[in-house]
């Protein structure tokens, strides 16, 4: 018996091998075959398909594929003020890669974990910064890592009031090891963050950038 495929793994989970094999939206692609390499929190597969090249011929490929699942992040912002809210913690996968300390600065953001990405955002906005959020805009979804992750990410923005987060104020779930720091900076200093390298985590740039070409802070000045 086989954790995850014929008996439930520590999520609940079987038939984990059947995701991906009823495909049939390219026909320039066959799923042959699908393997789960590890079902711990998230999943690992290794899946064989063949692939038709531009030129005709047909080729047999084998991709790893991570899946933890869908998330959505959320940039809070105060035009009046001119500011962003936005949070610092502890990245593992950050450190052993190079980054300084692995403390990384981001926009809230979590895994959906079955809430639509609006509940999640809501509940992740409250859980990692304190604050309530109104009323949500959807900005776009992106694939964080196509190569190998199968994430979507759901990109919302939205305003926050204006009260300024106490100096060593931290959030986050106590069981699940979170310590997370809540910052408000001018939203020109976090632009000059993400060139100076103190901000560089992807979801968080993509959402600054949105702020200044299209977002609240367009017609601020703040994009050059």
């Amino acid at each position: 018996m086989r954790t995850g495929i014929d008996v439930p793994d520590r999520r609940g989970r079987t038939g984990l091998d059947r995701h991906g094999r009823d495909l049939t939206g390219n026909p320039r692609v066959r799923i042959l075959d699908v393997q789960v390499l590890s079902c711990d929190w998230s999943v690992l597969r290794k899946t064989t398909f063949e692939y038709r090249h531009g030129d005709g011929h047909w080729s047999r490929e084998q991709r790893e594929t991570y899946d933890r699942g869908d998330g959505a992040t959320l940039l809070l912002h105060n035009a009046a003020r001119g500011t962003v809210l936005l949070t610092r913690q502890f990245r593992l996968p950050a450190y052993v890669n190079g980054h300084p300390d692995g403390m990384l600065i981001e926009a809230a953001a979590g895994l959906l974990d079955g809430d639509t990405a609006e509940e999640a955002i809501r509940r992740e906005a409250a859980e990692e910064t304190g604050r309530t959020v109104g009323e949500v805009e959807h900005v776009f979804d992106a694939y964080m890592s196509p190569g190998s992750v199968t994430e979507r990410l759901h990109f919302f923005a939205a305003p926050y009031e204006s009260t300024t987060p106490q100096p060593g104020e931290t959030r986050g779930l106590a069981d699940e090891g979170e310590d997370i720091e809540v910052l408000e900076l001018p939203f020109p200093t976090a632009l000059a963050m993400i060139r100076g390298g103190e901000i560089a985590d992807a979801k968080t740039i993509m959402l600054l950038q949105w702020a200044a070409l299209d977002g609240p802070f367009k017609r601020a000045g703040c994009s050059t």
